[in-house]
């Protein structure tokens, strides 16, 4: 579920940047250059403690084999 909302609040960031550009209201993009960032640093987060399940699953199951 994260990826799908880091996805939303990154498109809804862009949305507000492209219509603050177009308005020439300042506030609104960078409230859309925030709301992207943030969605891209969640995803990595999420991406990171995706990676490392993945390690622990395998160092389980190599110790789980050496028993």
């Amino acid at each position: 579920m994260g990826d799908l909302s880091n996805k939303a609040q990154e498109l809804v960031g862009k949305a507000k940047e492209k219509a603050g550009d177009l308005t020439g209201n300042e506030r609104l993009t960078g409230e859309g250059r925030a709301d992207r960032g943030e969605a891209k640093v969640k995803q990595a987060a999420a991406d990171i403690r995706d990676a490392m399940t993945v390690v622990a699953d395998r160092v389980k199951g190599a110790l789980k084999r050496g028993d």
